[in-house]
């Protein structure tokens, strides 16, 4: 196995001193995950079933302990060989803990819980808090893009309730953002989350990881395009040649294509596409997507669109905004935030356009400007058993206590305290410890939401991503 699948060294430096530093007699330990706050309301969880199958599925061996304890103890740090080994010889190598969590894909609101993580063994109380760097960190960057993508979404969809079609939403957004991640985990990870919420992506990468680890068809599909080089190799007195070529390359009825058209002069180009390269266009039978990549973004869009309709024409729709020829749309790749999609919507609608002409590229801004704090992060221990005696004959019994911070000096970082979980009634959500009591004198029922999904080894409740994408949409 490689070291870099090792469980044993996927944590923090001094998570490896940490097994002798709770109080004497503990044998569990609880733990819970959840988003303190942010820049968002909700969660959109996902990602959990994909480390679980990548890093929980296949046991440790004695060669993971021996490599594990020859790089910590030099690093400087102790290593709980006794504790690993004990793994390894009482339960096959495989992890005794068992994992909780919301199904994938569901919409929480933040500062509830989402997964909860506890030892099965007393003598692995240690492991629960170990596996909180790879745990967390497998949980918290999906999640976010996930829940990024479905802030876009909401923002594009309120459009086209408004302005158009909104059942053109699912290829509304298209990610654009395999080049501009760290790191190719992070592009598969990043770009299946922004498919539970979207159907169009340039991210090989995320459909790979929609296949390997929630068992999807094709979740995601793309187009032909051109990029600059496919047009400045032509040198710009033949700019024209490119685009007419690209359309013969692409002549179908039905087909779909893009053409970045910014290479020299994004109003003249929309010229061209209009006068010379029209009945081209027309004749081929497939939609031309002209790709703005430079500017301001709303300006561009709404000039783009004047131009375009100027020689393709429109109709005005039963809400009262034009939508271009059917020939003929914008998407725009560059510059996307929320506030871009934003605000290019608003100038869209108030020039008269409906949303139905454009679609949205994003990169950067979708899979990778994001980290812990976007949505404050964190997984703490709220609970311990502890054995103690409990009479004079020496009798023993574990004792639960609740575990909690507070500090002075920030209260946005006071954690929950007990063996909590999460409820929900009517789309209503409570994170308690036992079943909250509001409403009930009136008929109220209160359910337990976290399912079972790992326990000692073993992925006891699968997902597929058909269904996380189904939870996404309730």
């Amino acid at each position: 196995m490689s070291s870099f699948k090792n469980i044993i060294l996927n944590s923090d430096s001094y998570k490896y001193s940490q097994f002798n530093q709770y109080p004497p007699g503990t044998e569990y330990v609880y733990s819970y995950i959840e988003s303190r706050g942010g820049e968002w309301n909700d969660t959109v969880f996902f990602g959990l079933q994909a480390f679980i199958k990548e890093y929980l599925c296949e046991p440790i061996t004695q060669s993971d302990i021996d490599i594990a304890s020859e790089i910590i103890t030099a690093h400087g740090e102790p290593f709980n060989r006794d504790g690993w080994e004990y793994i390894l010889r009482e339960h096959k190598g495989y992890l005794p803990v068992v994992i909780k969590a919301v199904p994938e894909g569901t919409i929480v609101p933040i500062k509830n819980v989402l997964a909860t993580i506890e030892n099965t063994d007393p003598k692995c109380f240690w492991l629960t808090s170990f596996l909180e760097t790879a745990l967390l960190r497998a949980i918290w960057y999906p999640t976010t893009v996930a829940t990024n993508s479905y802030e876009s979404k909401k923002l594009i969809l309120a459009a086209l309730e408004k302005t158009g079609d909104p059942s053109t939403i699912d290829f509304k957004l298209h990610d654009f953002g395999a080049r501009g991640v760290s790191s190719m985990e992070s592009a598969g990870l990043g770009a299946a989350a922004h498919l539970v919420n979207f159907s169009g992506t340039d991210t090989i990468t995320g459909i790979l990881y929609a296949r390997e680890y929630y068992n999807a068809g094709i979740a995601g599909f793309s187009i032909p395009a051109m990029e600059h080089s496919t047009v400045t190799s032509w040198g710009k007195e033949n700019e024209v040649d490119s685009y007419r070529n690209m359309v013969k390359q692409n002549a179908k009825q039905g087909g779909i294509f893009a053409a970045v058209s910014d290479s020299y002069d994004i109003y003249k180009a929309c010229e061209l596409w209009g006068t010379v390269l029209k009945q081209d266009v027309l004749d081929s039978g497939a939609t031309l997507v002209v790709r703005p990549d430079s500017g301001n973004p709303s300006d561009v869009v709404v000039k783009c669109l004047y131009i375009l309709e100027k020689y393709f024409g429109s109709t005005t729709n039963a809400k009262g905004f034009r939508v271009l020829n059917p020939a003929v749309r914008i998407i725009q790749g560059d510059g996307i935030d929320h506030a871009s999609i934003r605000s290019i919507l608003f100038c869209m609608e108030l020039a008269g356009f409906s949303a139905d002409n454009v679609a949205f590229g994003q990169g950067g801004a979708l899979l990778q400007r994001v980290d812990r704090d976007t949505m404050q992060w964190a997984m703490k221990c709220s609970s311990i058993g502890v054995r103690e005696e409990v009479d004079a004959d020496g009798r023993t019994v574990v004792m639960w206590h609740d575990v909690f911070k507070d500090p002075i000096t920030d209260s946005g970082k006071r954690s929950k305290r007990g063996r909590v979980t999460l409820w929900e009634s009517g789309g209503e959500y409570q994170s308690a410890v036992t079943q909250p009591m509001g409403w009930t004198d009136k008929g109220t029922v209160w359910s337990e939401v976290l399912e079972e999904v790992f326990r000692d080894g073993t992925l006891v409740k699968e997902i597929t991503f058909e269904e996380v994408r189904a939870n996404a949409r309730k």
